[in-house]
């Protein structure tokens, strides 16, 4: 195909040349073809019967005229029968006659029968197509039709259908007559003839006629006649959902009808064609059988049919042969449900509807179906869909439907599921259909459960036996074709009944199919598809909750085990278990239920390992006997839970009380017996119990008497082994058999004597008392036998006394506890010592039991704390002292080392300068600087322990900074103070902080110049982001600038203060104070700030209200010129006038000159913007800024526009041809966007008129004001409609002007320059533009060329459609003269081809088309004679921040200085390959960026290639080798020497101290290149050879630089602090090697990702250049540090040297900095 060709525009070229013709239609081949689509036989008498139905008709009778035969002669005997074999089997069909009784046709009826495909418009009628009735020309050529008082005839003339229209003797019925086509048809008779009288049998069952009659001659062979009662309505479900699923229909009614239909035939329908012959005897009976069993089989009702129809059928066989004529009668009764339904149908269906069908569906419908599936006029197995007449659609039922409103196909064989709204309409009948049928399935349910209903069965046990199910086992078998099964509940509808695998006695409720009957094949089915389901646990859940019976013990085991086997496999759940459970009630006796469980309270069962099963267990455990037979899986799958020992014991003693379950000998406190049993399972269990369960036992059986002794039953605590000998009447334990010593001990049970008795029998009475010193030594000798609950009492009794002063003890007591270790270092500290007579060894036994009991060796630090406290109040140094070692010397010892000493809240560290001054841990520091702050200093000799007293070096930044917020500086030498010790705590400073900091008022401002430091009433308060760092300069008087110092400064820096103000602050500034602003600033310094404003308008935008502010303020700098005076006399030249005055405007009162002409009418009366900058303009038009063109109207005059005062138009054509001819130049170059309406050279030539006239007079007004100027010009433009433009020049005309005007006519946005442009263009002659340098001849060329190629496209064109029409028009000649019926067939004509393609286009080949277009820099020499670099930019690209002239001149450096000769740049524009999408495109860019890495290695070596590249011009990419060592670092670059330069002699220290100033420059290019590509700086590598053409090369993403040819062409730039041009040219050879990153050779697709790498960074190169600064040449290199393990390297790449280059010119500085630049 061809690319980018215009079919819109082709088509509109060829289609007013073609000729107009009408489409013609071949009538019989349509019929004819129309006519292979009715296959079904007797289609015509089908349409035929259906059109009386539609006409209302009761009666139609067919009758077949016949001819008599020439070769076999007529009987001549009387016998009838003879005559009727005669005229079945030898005469021929002369006519078809078909007569109804309906109305008469209409003039609409007549009128649709002379057309074809325009069906019955009647939306309840069937007919829809209007071709049904053309299936007569399938047995006739000349329909006659009569009806009423008119007749029709159809005839043919060719292949043209006519008709003949007359009024013949009015008839009472509608005749059709259709004489044979042929007339050789032999009459039906056999099979053919039982196959149309069964056809007719069948059209009576739901077509709306009474009888139908067919004769053959005067012979009646069929008669059928169908009476109908009248109609009852079903009952509805109240439950069935009667709407379809979209909402289309609604079942509104169903009514049965009982239907009688009566049949009378002759004995001949019996006969075969081979009756003669006696062979043939076999197949007459069983053709006489056949037809028999039809009759039977279709008008008997069950019941009706008596005798064997074998028999009967031989019977009528041989009367046939004898009686041919003789007639037989028949009559069955049937039932027939109508159904009644609307229709809601949207707009658009019905739209669709009526465009297809010629007519909107019904809105109400009503059809048929029959009321019982085992009615006889219904198929035992499939039935079909009636449309008026069976269709091959079936129904999928036993059961026929009759649906009128369904849409057939057009043969009416089938439904119509294509089309989309036909579809919806059809399935939603098909939907309702199933409706039906579920309510006529419900009403024969009802009747046969009323029969069942006899059956005591179903009355008293509701449940049959097998014998009663043999006797309803017919009637259930048709039943299941229902919803409603019969199951062992009786009928019950399917959704209810489930058929049972297993024995499911246990919920004998649930409805479940008999055994008898699974094995049925509509069983089989219902359960295949998922209608019948199987028993669900959820079916069980239901019956159970549901059911108030109680199971019983058997049904229960049975239950359990059911749920137990399901659950382990897994095919129930846990929760389903539960719920099972939760809903089933049992008995707990088979015969009289005494005791029910409630499974709901069930929740554990017994291990007779654990607790004996006699025993008495609670009511949530459920009876051993009913999982003796269960095993534990079973038991766990069931949820169940082992009881636990702890759960019965504590069930056991709630329950010994007096209304508790337990009998009194059950009760373990008072029954000796029974708590024996008891203490035996529970001590068989203890050693398997927890520790938590132990002590649980231990708590419930402490405080109980349940240990049998000497003295009867008593609390544990109160006994004792019977080791236990020291006093006779002790309660000693007896009768605990087999009762494990440890579990009694854990009891309470005591091996030893109760301390209080010790204290009582031995301390007291009239024995000598023992000292606390005996008590002790007795304790620790049988310390391990005392029980806990005594230690705890010696614990908590005083017992020891303390010692005194003079060494004796204590009158008081105190608990141990409360003492400390005799020691003379805690004797210091006045803490209350032990009296211990005699040496007290910490090491023996009774000092161990005291420490266990609780005796002190040290203080805890809170004591101690206090004690440091409380002495540095009261002044008691030494005490203070004292304790402050004892903390410091013990820490280890002691453990104060541990303890969190930070969270001390008591003021106790001394701190420094002060000794009666305390302070916490947390609000004292040892760095000295936080003084500033007014934060507490740690005594200087507790320094080296401040980690111990848990002291921090400095305050939580937090706190600094609320200090510093509430209390800030008030003079410069604070600010310095704390700001330096703010920066020393930078690290901390979080973004959080910084926004507390930046917007507090923490910076003093002096408000006078001559103000001192601390005088501060002197001194204001800013925050840090409203001040400026340094000593400001001029802006000093404008903005508020600090100098704290350099320490200082670095936290102002991170609160947010800046070095300068930013362009926004300028800008807000500006808008402030723009008078100040411009009073501090000259003219030429504010306007290049607005400049500057004016290239970053793309991040105002995002400051809605700055911009807001902008627009009102009077800050925009605008240009008047004063009028000159009077005085002075006349200034003819514009030049001469006043001097121009700078003023400061709103911008509504400044105004864009956008017309030079116009300014220069004006220019005393209005404020101009500057027009130094095109993006300042676009600046001031986005802050409302109107143009000048819109403040001026113009009104011309021109005289010789008449034709009568017209002057000679020579000049007008010649500068017209002039004009068409050079614009076709000066518009090549321009941007389609910057043409006004895409007016390009083509539109000139049919849009534009040159006219001379006799004088132009332009009179212009300023609006608002009474400024008018008149002037006579020699050109100017008007419009003479809304296409055609006219450009009126006098017979002197200036070029200048004519220029002015035309440019005015073709760009959006002229300039002056595109005006001189376009003057050159006009005045020169070609010769002289060819010597400028444009190719004039190649453009020309290609327009030439395309009109060229267009015309003859075009012309070929109509060749070759005037070819095919005398093919066409030849070959119809050819046909016509051969006569014949192929005369009139249709002309298989070649495919033409398409209206306006090219010859040729349809062949599948691509067909290039030649691009001839220069490059961007075509008219760049004679451009740059009027300062043009490139094509003029619309004013969309400047409004979206993009400085447009600042960019051009970056692309032109950026060209100019490419590193790479141009005449690969040409090469490279000329390749061909395939074509990369823009997102391709940008993400090859995009993996191109992300991709580099470091080179690691130390060295690299890679061999030379050549590659050979097909696509380019070139011949091939050559790839010097690489030998190069790691030297050392330049600014953390990574230098490599060529191994030649060290085989010469050069070391690496030496190179890189001779050239570290240089190296140290070229490192700093490259990390700025790597900043405009956002790349990582050690991805690049610098490297060195004494010669070769290499100056870059990527190896394996790491990119290599050449330091030789920065030596050569850039350093002395660098030293000069020009980095204008090497970072232009390093940053294109950095996006050279860049490209390589996905493309190793120099083809098309390393060209694309080059040109967008170039073409997207440009403005970040710029501004690079231009605001980069060299870095310092002091630093000196580092050396190499140890070289990595090496390794092979892949092959270099080269990259072509650059051009040389001659002295660059010195970069300008930034707009901003220039202003404030004194």
């Amino acid at each position: 195909m061809v690319a980018g060709v215009d079919h819109k525009a082709l088509r509109a070229q060829a289609v007013p040349l073609g000729d107009d013709r009408a489409v013609t239609v071949n009538k019989r081949s349509l019929i004819d073809k129309q006519l292979s689509r009715y296959s079904r036989p007797w289609s015509t008498l089908r349409e035929l019967i259906q059109n009386a139905a539609d006409a209302s008709a009761s009666r139609v009778v067919i009758k077949i005229d016949t001819t008599p035969s020439l070769r076999v002669p007529t009987p001549q005997s009387d016998d009838p029968s003879a005559h009727l074999k005669h005229v079945l089997h030898n005469h021929t069909i002369s006519q078809w006659v078909i007569e109804n009784n309906g109305h008469a046709f209409r003039a609409e009826d007549w009128a649709r029968l002379q057309e074809i495909a325009s069906g019955n418009p009647d939306e309840d009628k069937i007919g829809a197509f209007g071709v049904g009735f053309y299936s007569v020309f399938s047995i006739s050529e000349k329909p006659y039709i009569s009806s009423g008082s008119e007749a029709l005839e159809f005839y043919w003339k060719g292949n043209d259908l006519r008709t003949t229209r007359f009024k013949p003797p009015q008839v009472r019925d509608t005749v059709f007559q259709l004489p044979a086509r042929d007339t050789g048809s032999s009459v039906p008779h056999g099979q053919e003839l039982f196959s149309l009288c069964k056809f007719l049998t069948g059209s009576m069952t739901f077509v709306g006629l009474q009888s139908i009659d067919l004769f053959i001659d005067d012979w009646r062979i069929l008669h059928l006649q169908k009476s109908i009662a009248d109609a009852a309505n079903l009952e509805l479900p109240t439950s069935l959902n009667r709407s379809t699923s979209e909402k289309l229909m609604r079942v509104n009614q169903v009514t049965q009808q009982a239907v009688q239909l009566e049949v009378e035939w002759m004995k001949a329908l019996e006969s075969t064609s081979g009756l003669q012959n006696h062979e043939n005897n076999v197949t007459l009976e069983t053709t006489t059988k056949s037809v028999f069993s039809f009759f039977k089989r279709k008008l008997e009702t069950p019941g009706q049919s008596t005798g064997k129809p074998e028999q009967e059928g031989k019977s009528m066989a041989n009367t046939a042969v004898q009686n041919m004529t003789a007639t037989s009668k028949h009559k069955a009764f049937f039932h027939l449900n109508k159904v009644s339904l609307s229709t809601n149908v949207n707009r658009e269906l019905g739209a669709e509807f009526l465009r297809l069908r010629k007519k909107l569906p019904p809105k109400a419908n009503s059809w048929h179906s029959p009321s019982k599936l085992f009615a006889s006029v219904v198929p035992e197995n499939k039935g079909h869909v009636y449309i008026g007449f069976v269709t091959s659609q079936t129904t999928g039922l036993a059961a026929h439907l009759e649906i009128p409103a369904l849409v057939p196909t057009v043969e009416r064989e089938q439904l119509d599921l294509n089309s989309k709204h036909i579809k919806e309409w059809n399935s939603e009948l098909l939907r309702a259909a199933g409706i039906v049928a579920r309510i006529s399935w419900s009403s024969a349910t009802m009747d046969l459960q009323q029969q069942l209903s006899k059956y005591p069965g179903m009355m008293e046990k509701k449940v049959l036996a097998s014998h009663e199910l043999q006797e309803v086992l017919p009637a259930v078998k048709w039943l299941y074709n229902d919803f409603s099964l019969f199951s062992s509940r009786g009928f019950v509808p399917l959704n209810n009944v489930r058929v049972a695998p297993i024995d499911l006695s246990f919920v004998e409720e649930l409805p479940t199919i008999p055994e008898q009957f699974v094995q049925l094949g509509l069983i089989k089915m219902l359960r295949e598809g998922g209608d019948l389901k199987d028993v669900q646990i959820e079916d069980i859940i239901t019956i159970l909750e549901k059911s108030k019976k109680t199971r019983t013990p058997h049904q229960l085991q049975q239950l359990l085990t059911y749920l137990a086997t399901r659950a382990r496999a897994n095919t129930i759940s846990q929760q389903e278990v539960r719920t099972v459970l939760d809903a089933t009630v049992a008995s707990d006796e088979e015969v009289a239920p005494t005791q029910i469980i409630a499974l709901n309270e069930i929740k554990e069962y017994i291990n007779p390992d654990k607790i004996p099963p006699d025993m008495p267990v609670p009511p949530s455990t459920i009876p051993f006997k009913y999982t003796k037979k269960l095993s534990k899986f079973d038991t766990d799958a069931l949820g169940f839970r082992e009881l636990e020992p702890l759960k019965w014991l504590q069930w056991l003693v709630e329950n010994s009380r007096a209304n508790g379950r337990l009998t009194s000998e059950q009760n373990i406190e008072t029954s000796p017996a029974f708590a024996s049993n008891v203490l035996k399972a529970l001590s068989k269990n203890w050693s398997g119990l927890n520790q938590g369960s132990k002590t649980r036992m231990t708590e419930i059986l402490e405080n109980r008497t349940i240990i049998p002794t000497k003295q009867g039953m008593k609390k544990p605590s109160e006994t004792y082994f019977s080791s236990v000998k020291l006093f006779a009447d002790l309660p000693v334990i007896v009768s605990l058999p087999n009762v494990k010593e440890g579990f009694l001990t854990a009891l309470g049970v005591r091996k030893t004597l109760e301390i209080g008795v010790v204290f009582d029998r031995l301390m007291s009475g009239t024995s000598q008392q023992w000292s606390h010193v005996d008590l002790i030594k007795y304790l620790a000798s049988v310390w391990d036998d005392v029980p806990t609950r005594d230690r705890e009492r010696l614990k908590s009794t005083p017992v020891c006394p303390a010692e005194t002063s003079e060494g004796k003890p204590s009158q008081q007591r105190y608990r141990i506890s409360e003492l400390y270790e005799p020691s003379d270092s805690l004797r210091r500290l006045g803490l209350p010592i032990l009296h211990w007579p005699g040496d007290y060894s910490p090491r023996s036994k009774e000092a161990r039991l005291l420490g266990t009991l609780g005796l002190r060796d040290a203080p805890p630090y809170t004591d101690l704390v206090n004690i440091i406290a409380t002495a540095g109040q009261s002044a008691n140094f030494s005490l203070r002292e004292c304790a402050l070692k004892y903390f410091v010397e013990n820490s280890q010892s002691k453990g104060y080392n541990t303890v969190p000493m930070a969270s001390v809240r008591i003021p106790f560290l001394p701190v420094q300068g002060s000794d009666d001054k305390l302070s916490t841990p947390a609000d004292c520091f040892t760095n000295e600087r936080v003084a500033v702050l007014g934060f507490d200093l740690l005594r200087s000799d507790l320094h080296k322990y401040a980690v111990l007293f848990g002291i921090q070096t400095d305050p939580m930044i937090d706190r600094c900074i609320q200090r510093l917020t509430k209390k800030p500086p008030r003079s410069k030498r604070q600010a310095r103070e704390m700001f330096g010790y703010m920066t020393s705590r930078i690290g901390v400073i979080t973004n959080q902080h910084v926004e507390v900091l930046g917007s507090a008022n923490i910076v003093p401002i002096t408000t006078l110049k001559n103000a001192v430091d601390d005088d501060g009433d002197r001194v204001r308060h800013l925050p840090p982001r409203m001040c400026f760092l340094g000593d400001g300069g001029q802006l000093a008087s404008m903005f508020d600038f600090v100098d704290f110092g350099k320490e200082a400064e670095l936290f102002l820096l991170r609160c947010g203060s800046k070095q300068e103000p930013t362009i926004f602050d300028i800008a807000l500034l500006l808008t402030q104070q723009p008078a100040k602003m411009l009073d501090e600033l000259d003219p030429d310094r504010y306007l290049e700030v607005l400049i500057k404003m004016a290239n970053q308008w793309a991040s105002f935008q995002k400051d809605k209200s700055l911009i807001e502010k902008m627009r009102h303020a009077p800050f925009l700098l605008a240009t008047k010129v004063e009028a000159p005076d009077e005085s002075n006399g006349r200034q003819d030249d514009d030049e001469k006038g006043g001097s121009k005055r700078w003023h400061l405007a709103k911008a509504s009162d400044v105004v864009i000159v956008d017309e030079i002409g116009n300014y220069n009418l004006f220019k005393y009366h209005v404020l101009a913007a500057p027009q130094q900058d095109e993006s300042l303009e676009a600046m001031y038009e986005q802050l409302g800024v109107p143009g000048l063109s819109s403040l001026v109207e113009e009104r011309q005059k021109i005289m010789g526009l008449e034709s009568n005062n017209r002057p000679d138009q020579k000049s007008a054509l010649k500068l017209q041809s002039i004009i068409r001819e050079r614009t076709r130049l000066f518009l090549y170059d321009y941007a389609k966007e910057s043409l006004n309406s895409n007016r390009d050279s083509k539109w000139l030539e049919s849009n534009l008129i040159v006219q001379t006239v006799r004088s132009i007079v332009i009179k212009k007004s300023l609006k608002g004001t009474n400024i008018k100027h008149v002037q006579e010009k020699t050109a100017t433009m008007r419009q003479e409609n809304n296409r055609t433009w006219t450009i009126c020049i006098t017979e002197k005309y200036n070029m200048a002007q004519v220029a002015r005007v035309l440019a005015r006519l073709l760009l959006v946005r002229p300039k002056p320059r595109d005006s001189m442009v376009l003057t050159e263009f006009l005045r020169s002659e070609i010769s002289g533009l060819q010597e400028q340098g444009i190719n004039v001849d190649r453009i020309l060329r290609q327009k030439e060329k395309e009109a060229r190629v267009a015309q003859e496209m075009h012309q070929r064109q109509l060749e070759q459609e005037q070819r095919a029409r005398d093919e066409r028009e030849a070959l119809q000649q050819e046909r016509n003269a051969q006569g014949g019926r192929d005369a009139d067939l249709p002309i298989d004509d070649a495919q033409d081809p398409m209206p306006g393609n090219f010859p040729g286009a349809h062949d599948g080949r691509d067909h290039e088309v030649e691009d001839t277009r220069e490059s961007a820099t075509l008219f760049g020499g004679f451009k740059k004679m009027f300062g043009l670099d490139s094509a003029p930019k619309p004013r969309s690209a400047l409004l979206n921040g993009e400085n447009v002239t600042h960019n051009d001149e970056a692309l032109n450096k950026v060209e100019r200085e490419l590193p790479y000769p141009e005449s690969e740049l040409n090469e490279q524009r000329n390749v061909q390959g395939p074509p990369i999408t823009p997102q391709q495109l940008h993400d090859l860019t995009q993996t191109a960026l992300q991709t580099t890495r470091p080179h690691t290695s130390s060295t690299l070596r890679s061999e030379p290639s050549v590659h050979k590249v097909e696509e380019m011009h070139t011949t091939c990419d050559a790839k010097p080798g690489m030998n190069v060592v790691f030297t050392g670092l330049a600014s953390n670059l990574r230098v490599f020497l060529d191994d030649e330069v060290l085989k010469a002699g050069t070391t690496p220290q030496n190179f890189m101290n001779a050239n570290h100033a240089g190296l140290n420059h070229f490192a700093s290019v490259l990390q700025d290149c790597a900043t405009v590509y956002k790349i990582p700086r050690e991805s690049l590598q610098i490297f060195y050879d004494e010669e070769g053409t290499t100056m870059a090369f990527n190896q394996n993403k790491s990119l290599f630089f050449n330091y030789r040819y920065f030596q050569q062409d850039h350093l002395r730039m660098l030293e000069q602090g020009n980095k204008d041009l090497p970072v232009r040219h390093w940053a294109t050879t950095m996006a050279h090697e860049l490209s390589h990153n996905v493309e190793s050779n120099h083809n098309v697709r390393f060209q694309n990702v080059f040109q967008a790498l170039i073409e997207t960074h440009i403005p970040s190169i710029a501004d690079v250049a231009r605001t980069r600064s060299a870095p310092p040449v002091n630093a000196r290199p580092q050396p190499p540090p140890p070289p990595p393990p090496t390794g092979p390297a892949p092959p270099s790449r080269q990259t072509p040297p650059p051009p040389r280059q001659g002295p660059p010119k010195p970069s300008s500085t930034s707009a901003f900095k220039g202003a404030f630049k004194r």
